[in-house]
């Protein structure tokens, strides 16, 4: 239990940790410069721009690199866990996005002819797009190369 306050130590940690809270951020800074509001859903939901899943990966992998080794296993593995978290963000999550867009649908026009029936919506909003997702993954490295050179 004494080592639990060591994560604190642990700067790749923190700096992906950053990542994705400046990502988060940065998605409620765009949802008030394009809809003239501040909607604070943005910090929790999934989906949206930039991709704070990418971020926080991104900086993780960049960040093993620059501390252990380029050529390190470690890095191989946080590339391969940062593309399968991409690829899931764009993929799999961005088609479940559109499935349920697409049985909002149905449901709206079965609830038109039977309105009696309770009316349950999915979530549509679950993936990105391919531009959210390099968006965040070049946001998680430079955030890590520059904490690298605030704090060598």
């Amino acid at each position: 239990m004494q080592d639990f306050g060591n994560i604190l130590d642990n700067q790749v940690l923190m700096v992906s940790l950053f990542a994705c809270l400046f990502a988060q951020m940065a998605k409620l800074t765009i949802e008030l410069i394009r809809h003239g509001k501040i909607n604070f859903r943005a910090l929790v939901t999934t989906g949206g721009m930039p991709s704070s899943h990418s971020a926080f990966v991104s900086a993780l992998a960049t960040g093993v690199g620059q501390t252990i080794g380029w050529e390190s296993p470690e890095f191989a593995i946080s590339v391969v866990f940062a593309f399968i978290v991409m690829y899931d963000a764009t993929g799999v999550r961005q088609a479940a996005g559109q499935q349920a867009r697409i049985l909002n649908q149905i449901i709206d026009e079965l609830f038109q002819e039977h309105p009696q029936f309770n009316e349950d919506r999915l979530k549509e909003l679950l993936g990105h797009t391919p531009f959210q997702v390099i968006v965040g993954l070049a946001l998680g490295v430079v955030i890590s190369w520059i904490a690298k050179l605030a704090y060598p």
